[in-house]
């Protein structure tokens, strides 16, 4: 994938999938190092399907033989020197999954992290009833948003509604302004 974004989008519509009602994305930016978390309430792999996410010829889809999101978002990362972590649990009480991705941005593969606000706001708006919590950390400050708030000042009204969608691009786009002018 040319942009991390990307890899963002295809990890949590896997985790939409899973059944999460909330999954968390977390960039944190310091220095040369970015970490990627994506972490869900979902129900979570087996052991034996988490041995073999890795590979991009398991899948757990139908339509095609292959699953390139977390092969290619490893090579991504151990192109720059980092690495991936998934932990996976289906246990009743605590089930979920969490993928961990660190990369250093200095080295010449890195793959930029691209329009992550997008991302955001086409998961939002393509899972309406699916919770989201998004944190955008730098040395300059924390972009955050997170859908349970937006619900409860909302009142009812749906997450896909059009204006809705726009207040959320203008409020992402307003925070990014500011963390980069600091």
């Amino acid at each position: 994938m040319k942009e991390l974004s990307l890899n963002i989008l295809d990890i949590t519509e896997n985790s939409v999938k899973a059944g999460a009602t909330l999954t968390e994305i977390s960039i944190i930016e310091i220095g040369d190092t970015l970490t990627l978390t994506i972490k869900d309430n979902g129900h979570g792999m087996s052991d034996e399907i988490l041995k073999t996410v890795e590979n991009p010829f398991y899948t757990t889809r139908t339509t095609r033989k292959v699953g390139l999101g977390i092969p290619l978002l490893k090579l991504a990362a151990e192109q720059t020197g980092g690495n991936v972590k998934i932990v996976s649990s289906t246990d009743a009480t605590n089930h979920g999954t969490t993928v961990t991705a660190t990369f250093f941005k200095n080295h010449l593969d890195f793959t930029p992290l691209g329009d992550v606000k997008e991302t955001i706001v086409t998961l939002i708006q393509g899972h309406p009833n699916t919770d989201f919590l998004f944190t955008h950390q730098t040395n300059g400050g924390e972009v955050k948003l997170d859908t349970r708030e937006l619900r409860e000042a909302l009142e009812g009204v749906p997450l896909d509604t059009y204006e809705v969608i726009v207040w959320i691009k203008e409020y992402l786009n307003e925070q990014y302004q500011l963390l980069n002018n600091r």
